[in-house]
């Protein structure tokens, strides 16, 4: 004799799998596209790292633009959350920043990815590049705020433009990233991310 899962109990594990699997997809998308970038990367090769077919990876995801899409919003949306939980923890917003720095050094396939991807995505045709003209534009007027925020506090050197000084932190966290992946096979000369990032606050704040 035989017995069945309730309609219920079924539909639910069937739910599970198939949000297990499109962890998987994201998950090995992520690592693909850092590894050779969005045009070269395949749907097909998605599908063989995560053991499906590729009318199965498609069922989950229609098209590479839109994985490529998932992939970049969970990448952001990890790092909100990790964000704004230092923010509520009593950090201000540049030490939360250093922490992301921080939690991205031993996170190498995340690091990899927005370096690869960001580079490609400076042409106008990429599936990405309204993505980071977005992201760019985010981040550096919210880093704007916080530096106008500091200079009415008297906190921000004199003579430097909040906005340029904005502009300077974020380029030394993306310009640190790709010395940061450069030395990936000498760890000895591998640049400490997070510190530089503090060292250069350091030199546009007062104390």
């Amino acid at each position: 004799m035989t017995t069945q899962a309730p309609p219920s109990t079924a539909r639910a594990a069937g739910y599970a799998k198939g949000r297990a699997t499109r962890e998987e997809i994201l998950d090995a998308a992520m690592q693909l596209f850092g590894e050779v970038g969005y045009h070269t990367a395949s749907l097909r090769e998605v599908a063989s790292r995560v053991g499906i077919s590729h009318p199965g990876l498609l069922h989950h995801f229609s098209s590479k633009a839109v994985l490529l899409a998932a992939v970049l919003a969970r990448r952001d949306e990890v790092d909100e959350a990790a964000f704004q939980s230092d923010l509520d923890g009593g950090h201000d917003y540049f030490e939360a920043l250093a922490r992301i720095v921080e939690r991205n050094a031993v996170r190498p396939g995340i690091v990899e990815l927005f370096a690869t991807l960001s580079a490609e995505a400076t042409s106008p045709d990429h599936p990405a590049h309204e993505f980071f003209q977005d992201r760019y534009r985010t981040v550096v007027g919210l880093t704007t705020a916080e530096f106008e925020r500091l200079r009415a506090e008297g906190r921000l050197r004199p003579g430097i433009d909040p906005r340029t000084a904005a502009r300077l932190t974020v380029a030394v966290m993306d310009g640190m990233q790709i010395q940061w992946l450069l030395a990936a096979d000498s760890p000895e000369d591998r640049p400490d991310m997070a510190e530089a990032l503090r060292a250069q606050l350091a030199a546009l704040l007062t104390g």
